[in-house]
């Protein structure tokens, strides 16, 4: 019994690495933009069938790893600059509408190009088996998300924390007029952070395929769970996403061997107790 929570418990901080990067590039985009992205999920979708095209094509999965997020993060600056910007200074019910039908055109397109059925992908062929201690099991291949994610996540911090760049994203997201003021420009700031917001969901789309393949309606299902742990975490808060993307995907694991038809349940009541005691979140501010 002891190695089923164990195995739930590693199961849930790699589903809480793929949530954090989801989350992260979500509370990125709206902490510095202020903008309500509805079209994350879609994107995840996206990064999920460009894994299973380059891998089908090329056989390779380290090329769609780093492909894969470089392509979602392109399609989604090249979206900013053409129809996003133009939006960014009408109310959050607009922005809302016009995501939603960005994502519902991502969802159709995907219906038409790879068909309404889901795609599997294989786990690449190094990190195929599973390591043993002793009586207990663990696949490879999640072990090695656990540890990627977590790479990504130290990058990124100090991407936001050690660089100019980052410096820039942390001051507009308390006045993009004084960041304009000092000579930066403001827009090319804003394009770089959706792609950037953008393309983290990609790569946890590309990184999640091995495990539950590519399917084109997923995405609503993605975008409530990253709604979830921003909600938890606190809006604009990168050590929030990581933490509730923890915690959000230990207790979901958990809660499938103790409680199956109560998973999702429990994840919502937990947002519903953050949000009575601490409505900003755990790490979030007014």
């Amino acid at each position: 019994m002891l190695n089923v929570y164990l195995f739930q418990i590693l199961n849930g901080l790699g589903l809480g690495m793929i949530y954090f990067l989801i989350s992260v590039g979500l509370t990125l985009i709206f902490g510095l933009l202020n903008f309500v992205n509805f079209a994350h999920g879609a994107f995840f979708l996206v990064g999920s069938y460009l894994c299973y095209t380059l891998v089908s094509l090329t056989g390779n999965f380290w090329l769609a790893l780093i492909a894969g997020p470089l392509l979602v993060a392109l399609l989604a600056w090249a979206l900013e600059r053409s129809l996003i910007q133009r939006i960014y200074h009408l109310p959050h019910t607009f922005q809302i509408l016009v995501t939603l039908g960005i994502a519902l055109i991502i969802q159709e397109l995907s219906i038409m190009i790879w068909g309404p059925v889901g795609k599997s992908i294989p786990t690449p062929e190094a990190l195929q088996g599973v390591v043993r201690i002793g009586n207990f099991a663990y696949p490879y291949y999640r072990l090695f998300l656990i540890g990627f994610s977590a790479l990504v996540a130290v990058v990124l911090w100090l991407l936001l924390e050690r660089t100019r760049f980052g410096a820039l994203v942390r001051a507009g997201s308390e006045s993009t007029e004084m960041v304009s003021l000092l000579g930066s420009n403001i827009f090319r700031l804003f394009s770089i952070t959706f792609a950037l917001g953008v393309g983290l969901a990609g790569l946890a789309g590309v990184l999640s395929a091995p495990l539950r393949g590519a399917h084109p309606f997923i995405g609503p299902e993605v975008l409530g769970l990253a709604f979830v742990v921003v909600v938890i975490g606190g809006m604009g808060s990168f050590t929030g996403a990581l933490v509730a993307g923890l915690i959000v995907g230990v207790v979901q694991s958990l809660m499938t061997s103790l409680w199956p038809q109560g998973a999702s349940l429990m994840i919502y009541a937990a947002m519903a107790v953050v949000i009575l005691l601490r409505p900003h979140g755990l790490f979030g501010r007014a």
